[in-house]
């Protein structure tokens, strides 16, 4: 780990103190106060909105301008709020993180599970992802998840230490080919956040209908062990307390012998299903990042 300068450590003292409030505040409210700051970040940061909406308009060309705008909305409040849950996972322990999550399809996984070639599981920003990673181990299934190490190292370590209470055991992006590879090896399911733009070393897949530039580790790992893959997502459900319905959908494929080729296909046949899924509740999903930013290159 870095070693942590005073801007850091002034930035922690401040996440500290905002953590420890909203941790011990009653849930409605604190998850109410989390809506609010999601409403004043859209309405006070207008790049980001104007982002959001085009976003939106690019997904759902055929819907009105009104349903982009309330979505857009409902979207910046439910980033608000998901922080402020995902700030409050430090109050739970793997008992609480089963009863606020209902599984779908977690008997699929269990079976996957049995033949001891791992799993691979491909979220997305939808719902509650730290959520969902949390409800694989606590359903019984040990899973490493690849996450980017955060800037602030003092940050990194309070949100590695909360994955590591919580049965998530976290392997370094950089590490990712090595470690990944060991874990399925050991029969343990990785968790790989499928749906973030690549600058580099991605390949093309529609994603709403557009050229989106997709990792293609999910995939490669998948061909070169034999393992799986599920995608696995999580909605919010309305009401307090506060509770999850995490899916879990086996991605069917049958490899050509054609590496290059199947990489595309099994890349485009996950990011399918993670849009259906997206589809369902599109106000839950991160359309604050810039998924279509990488272009594909111009044909001459």
């Amino acid at each position: 780990m870095r070693r942590p300068n005073l801007r850091h450590r002034i930035e922690y003292v401040a996440y500290r103190m905002a953590v420890g409030a909203l941790r011990f505040a009653p849930e409605r409210a604190a998850l109410l106060f989390g809506e609010g700051l999601g409403w004043v970040g859209g309405a006070g940061f207008r790049g980001r909105w104007r982002t959001v909406n085009e976003h939106l308009r690019m997904a759902f060309p055929e819907k009105e301008a009104a349903w982009h705008r309330a979505v857009a909305r409902a979207s910046f409040r439910h980033l608000g709020r998901e922080s402020v849950a995902t700030f409050r996972l430090g109050r739970m322990d793997v008992g609480e993180v089963r009863r606020r999550t209902e599984v779908v399809g977690f008997d699929a996984m269990l079976e996957a599970s049995a033949e001891g070639k791992g799993l691979i599981v491909v979220t997305g920003h939808m719902g509650n992802w730290e959520i969902g990673g949390a409800s694989i181990a606590a359903h019984g299934i040990p899973v490493d998840v690849v996450a980017q190490r955060q800037r602030n190292p003092l940050f990194d370590a309070d949100l590695v230490a909360n994955r590591t209470r919580l049965g998530m055991t976290v392997i370094e992006r950089g590490e990712a080919p090595k470690k990944v590879l060991r874990s399925l090896r050991e029969g343990r399911a990785v968790g790989i956040v499928g749906d973030q733009n690549v600058r580099h070393g991605g390949v093309f897949v529609e994603f709403f209908g557009r050229p989106a530039a997709t990792a293609r580790g999910a995939a490669l790992f998948a061909l070169r062990t034999g393992s799986p893959i599920f995608i696995g997502m999580v909605k919010r459900m309305p009401g307090f307390p506060q509770r999850y319905q995490v899916t879990f959908e086996r991605v069917d494929f049958e490899p050509s012998g054609d590496m290059d080729q199947d990489v595309l296909q099994l890349t485009e046949a996950h990011t399918r299903c993670l849009e259906s899924r997206v589809r369902e509740a599109p106000e839950q999903y991160f359309w604050q990042h810039r998924r279509w930013k990488t272009r594909p290159p111009v044909e001459g």
